[in-house]
């Protein structure tokens, strides 16, 4: 059994990676994005109209995360999200979080959604303040402060393939020694 929390900013990597590494290790993929947006759905109202109401009351992201949660609980599982390292941090086996330079994420947005770079900027900096703003209020997280995490590591380095080896490498290490003892001599 293992939960493996994943988290970053928006064009990190973090979906596409997480789906691929879940699957080399035949984990469950969760994305909590993709919770927020099948909520909004359930409620009958936009993604957008979801954030707002989200950033008006912090019940849908609790909603949300408690989702979140049941499924870690359950083990064999790869979590990804924002979020998914702090709210994961006392049941995460690993804590991943990946960056890249706003510019290089702007770049990935644009051509994911078919948007100019400048419009992918201010997309994500105006979700990332939001963000930002909600977590804090919400959790008294500040998303600046990776001292929980295990691995933080800037896929703007590696190719998508290099960073997918990377965490492989992590996790069979870990794996390898979970019910192990491990000692280093002095």
């Amino acid at each position: 059994m293992i939960v493996i929390a994943l988290s970053g900013l928006a064009g990190s990597g973090k979906t596409t990676i997480g789906k691929r590494v879940s699957q080399h290790f035949n984990l469950k993929f969760i994305s909590i994005g993709s919770l927020f947006r099948e909520m909004a759905h359930e409620l009958n109202v936009s993604l957008e109209e979801f954030h707002r109401m989200a950033e008006n009351d912090p019940k849908y992201d609790l909603m949300v995360d408690s989702r979140a949660l049941e499924e870690a609980r359950k083990g064999n599982v790869l979590i990804e999200g924002h979020l998914a390292c702090w709210i994961l941090k006392d049941i995460a086996d690993i804590k991943i979080y990946l960056m890249a330079p706003l510019e290089e994420r702007a770049k990935r947005i644009a051509e994911r959604d078919n948007l100019s770079l400048e419009k992918a900027i201010e997309e994500i900096k105006k979700r990332e303040e939001s963000n930002r703003k909600r977590y804090k209020e919400i959790y008294g997280i500040d998303i600046n402060d990776l001292s929980i995490m295990d691995f933080v590591i800037n896929t703007s380095k590696f190719s998508r393939e290099g960073v997918e080896k990377i965490l492989i490498s992590i996790i069979e290490a870990y794996l390898s020694n979970k019910n192990a003892s491990v000692s280093y001599d002095r």
